[in-house]
Formats: structure tokens, sequence, C-alpha cells
């Protein structure tokens, strides 16, 4: 599978090829700092297969955590892409993608912070946090 996407304002393209890992709509209260307090949707793939074609994105991490994400966003319209977990993962936030249809969630995680307006649909499975493996 090969997805591409952007920023709003078109400064920052990427590419990402391969399979993806999960496809989720996360609930956690980080999340909802930077969606504005919705659920984040996002597609989970390898970094392998991710590469930006236009631009290149600003990247920030708390210093303040022990194990702190990186989260790359456009500089010009502030549009967050991805994060990057401490592990070989490649977050692509949907919104970003040229056909965001194509990643519907398969499973809701990090219920446990779930504010009460948030939707999750009947059926899909839900995860206080992560689920095993």
């Amino acid at each position: 599978m090969k997805l591409s996407g952007g920023c709003y304002c078109g400064a920052v393209r990427y590419e990402a090829e391969g399979e993806p890992m999960m496809k989720a709509q996360c609930h956690c209260r980080e999340c909802q700092y930077i969606t504005g307090g919705s659920p984040n949707m996002f597609v989970a793939m390898s970094p392998d297969g991710f590469k930006y074609t236009k631009g290149a994105p600003k990247q920030f991490a708390r210093k303040d955590l022990e194990k702190p994400v990186t989260r790359e966003f456009c500089a010009e319209c502030g549009t967050h892409i991805v994060t990057r977990p401490q592990r070989p993962v490649v977050v692509i936030k949907v919104g970003t993608l040229d056909q965001p249809a194509l990643m519907m969630p398969q499973v809701a995680i990090y219920t446990v912070d779930k504010q009460p307006f948030h939707m999750i649909p009947e059926g899909m499975p839900a995860f206080e946090r992560l689920p095993q493996r």
C-alpha cells in the first residue's frame, strides 16, 4: 500500500509505503491536546517506508518526560503530521492523508482518558491502554 499526504498549506508533503501496523483512534489526554479535544485518528506504519517528499517538518519533544514522543508538524501552518514514539513506528495523522477515507479506524485505544463527548463506533474493539500483542 502506498499513501501520500501533507499539511494544510502544502509546504510539507510525505509518502508512506507498506502495510499499516494499526489503524486506530486514540483517546489519550496527550492526543486531545493535539486535536483540540477530539480523539486522534491515525495509521501506524513502518518508518522504513516513510519519507518527506517536500519541505521538512519542525519537531517537538517534551523535555520533562522520561520517554517523550517526537511530534512533527508544519512550521508554516501548524498541521500535526506524524508522531514518532520510542519504538520503530511512524504514527501518521489520518487527516493529513490525501485520501483519509482509506484509513477507517479498527480499534479505539487509551479509552481510560476518553471524554464523555468522544464516540466509539458500536462493535469497535476498545482498550483502556494499548492492546496486548
